[in-house]
């Protein structure tokens, strides 16, 4: 599968910052490459594009869904990320901004790969990044990579 990686102009963001973490967790193994799931960063024409945005552009490209101008989301070929969010993390990842960051692309990214969304499977497991981890744990840790019950 092939990504190209997009910073919005007018962003406070180094593209080529965005594209290293993008490109470092698409191609950790503890993430979503294996076997028969390579990723190839392509500069254009690619399956998906992995955007950052500012909070009304994302929801803009989100639509319908209504992201209320904190969430991110991958709407068809689109894995928009919100530039608030990117910045600012989320509650259930405290301070380790980097982990949440990991969490986000790895979690719009599965749903690139068709994957839905996930339940914690028990109180204090690891959570599953098909877990929408920004808005609760629901008892789960915060976890960043994918494990058994997220693989397609």
């Amino acid at each position: 599968m092939t990504y190209q990686v997009e910073v919005e102009e007018g962003l406070s963001f180094a593209p080529a910052g965005f594209a290293r973490a993008v490109d470092a967790t698409l191609s950790d193994p503890r993430g979503w490459a294996s076997p028969g799931h390579e990723f190839t960063r392509v500069a254009n024409d690619a399956s998906v594009r992995i955007i950052l945005a500012s909070p009304q552009t994302a929801d803009d490209l989100c639509a319908p869904l209504d992201t209320a101008g904190r969430l991110s989301c991958r709407n068809g070929d689109r894995v928009v990320i919100n530039a608030w969010r990117w910045v600012n993390g989320a509650p259930s990842y405290g301070k380790d901004i980097g982990a949440y960051r990991r969490y986000l692309i790895n979690h719009e990214f599965g749903h690139a790969l068709g994957l839905p969304h996930a339940a914690c499977p028990g109180n204090g497991a690891p959570a599953p990044v098909m877990l929408q981890q920004t808005k609760t744990l629901d008892g789960c840790r915060a976890n960043a990579w994918p494990g058994g019950v997220d693989r397609p």
